[in-house]
């Protein structure tokens, strides 16, 4: 049986596809409220093909439980934050997980780490805590990290076609393990030492950070000099060698955001261009604050509260808000001004920040100044509304009608 510790965005969609493909499963989770929505047959986020999925899996007979389970298999997916004050890795829901795994797991289990670490996490956090409780690792318990590779808003075609990667100890549980993923996923499956998997992960997601760096950079040079920075890369990228990114108003969600700043805690004297990027990304929605400013300025707009953010998400088309270029934004106005800025996003169907609306005319009605934060297909398909509208689109989709970053 295979116990999926945390049912979040990355536990459960594992979990429901691990149950779909005809495994034993059961998902925990702390969380009562969560766990009981499950059990009653609801989900807890939004997600394409998600719905199909989950019923598929509660037909082959997946249960949720807020217990840990006796089990041969466990798959810990719980949040790995960063320190905001040192950019070290917190890993106390981890260990929390490991233990109470621990308490419970049949001899000879295998622990598989499904959260992102930074590079280290567990020959540092991880085998001390089995050790200090008397077990072998290798006999006892066996260690593997197959850190997540999926984005919301495509989780279940980059689960079943993304490669994965397996860090393991010994050979033959990373065979075993890339067998029990290979159920499902039909992209290459590596299998390398753990510390490589840890550092794989956060490389891919930093590099990716320092790409995004360069393109918002570039934005806020070109607006510096009165340039138009989406035709300098529009040209720049016919070179058969240059793919320059297309700037936005910051990076959110619970990767790029986060895992570079693993190498910075870790490495602070190595990692230059990485810090620098995190700075530059961390810094957009300082740039559109400021951007917001000037175009209220120029229209005479002397009230905050008529100007709206479309957008709470971190991406298009999904309801994950974690540190959303939004969210930064307006922690920012908090900060300096707390004023009543509105808010509307269609994918975010909760109350989370103040003045956010849930009826797109309303929130039209009530603003002179639309801030495009993330580029849902909602958006897409009313930019005519937008019209007459003062507009600063920072995701680039309304063409020449609307100012720019």
């Amino acid at each position: 049986m295979i116990n999926v510790i945390g049912l979040g965005y990355i536990g459960l969609p594992t979990a429901l596809m691990f149950a779909k493909s005809g495994l034993d499963v059961v998902g925990t989770d702390l969380n009562a409220d969560l766990v009981q929505t499950l059990q009653k047959g609801a989900l807890t986020f939004e997600e394409d093909g998600l719905d199909n999925l989950f019923a598929d899996a509660l037909a082959k007979g997946i249960r949720f439980s807020t217990e840990y389970q006796k089990a041969d298999t466990y798959l810990i997916a719980v949040p790995t934050p960063y320190i905001r004050e040192t950019k070290k890795l917190d890993q106390k829901y981890l260990v929390a997980a490991l233990h109470k795994v621990l308490d419970v797991c049949e001899k000879g289990a295998v622990l598989i780490i499904e959260s992102t670490v930074s590079p280290g996490t567990i020959n540092k956090y991880i085998r001390p805590e089995i050790e200090k409780r008397g077990l072998t690792i290798g006999t006892d318990v066996h260690l593997v990290h197959a850190p997540e590779r999926i984005i919301p808003g495509n989780m279940i075609y980059e689960l079943e076609h993304n490669s994965r990667t397996i860090g393991c100890d010994e050979p033959a549980i990373g065979e075993q393990v890339k067998a029990m993923y290979a159920t499902f996923c039909q992209g290459e499956i590596v299998v390398t030492d753990i510390r490589s998997a840890e550092m794989s992960k956060v490389v891919e997601n930093t590099y990716r950070d320092v790409n995004i760096a360069f393109a918002n950079e570039l934005a806020r040079i070109c607006r510096a000099d009165g340039m138009d920075v989406y035709e300098i890369i529009r040209i720049a990228n016919k070179h058969p060698r240059v793919n320059i990114l297309q700037p936005g108003p910051g990076v959110g969600g619970h990767c790029i955001s986060v895992d570079p700043w693993f190498l910075v805690g870790d490495y602070p004297d190595l990692t230059n261009i990485i810090l620098t990027a995190r700075k530059t990304n961390d810094a957009m929605p300082g740039h559109v604050l400021a951007r917001m400013r000037e175009i209220m300025r120029e229209h005479g707009i002397t009230d905050l509260k008529k100007v709206g953010l479309y957008g709470l998400a971190y991406k298009e088309n999904v309801d994950d808000t974690r540190e959303s270029p939004t969210m930064q934004l307006l922690a920012r106005l908090d900060e300096h001004l707390s004023f009543g800025v509105k808010v509307y996003d269609p994918h975010v169907t909760k109350n989370i920040v103040p003045n956010q609306y849930q009826d797109f005319d309303a929130f039209l009605q009530d603003t002179e100044l639309v801030v495009i934060m993330v580029a849902h297909d909602h958006i897409k398909e009313n930019l005519d509304r937008l019209q007459g509208m003062q507009v600063l689109d920072t995701k680039n989709i309304c063409g020449d009608d609307a100012y720019k970053l």
